[in-house]
């Protein structure tokens, strides 16, 4: 499926599950901040992920702060490093504690760590 074609279906709620695992995440992101600016770029993905994700009965599945610190390093460090290492690189930034806190699901919280690039 070529990126347009992700894009429309991804937007429209009609693109396969199986097709938004950790790489369809960073597909997603990474077309949209090479398209819109970056504060743009992080609205609409997060948008669409936590639209996408009520669609398929698991709005719960959304974590804003996780989401919006992967365009940061996505933004810093480029796609493929991002889907090789995005656990170890948002440890340098963020606590498990502070990621599995339920204010940091619902908003964008600052890290506890090192700062984003």
């Amino acid at each position: 499926m070529d990126d347009q074609e992700f894009l429309s279906s991804f937007e429209r709620c009609t693109l396969p599950k199986e097709h938004f695992n950790h790489a369809g995440h960073v597909r997603l992101a990474w077309l949209y901040l090479e398209r819109l600016p970056f504060d743009d770029a992080v609205t609409r993905t997060c948008a669409g992920i936590s639209t996408y994700a009520a669609s398929l009965g698991a709005a719960d599945k959304f974590h804003r702060t996780i989401t919006e610190a992967l365009m940061h390093l996505l933004r810093a460090h480029g796609r493929d490093a991002v889907l090789a290492d995005a656990r170890e690189m948002l440890a340098l930034h963020y606590s498990p504690q502070l990621l599995a806190s339920a204010a940091s699901r619902t908003r964008f919280v600052p890290p506890d760590r090192e700062p984003l690039p």
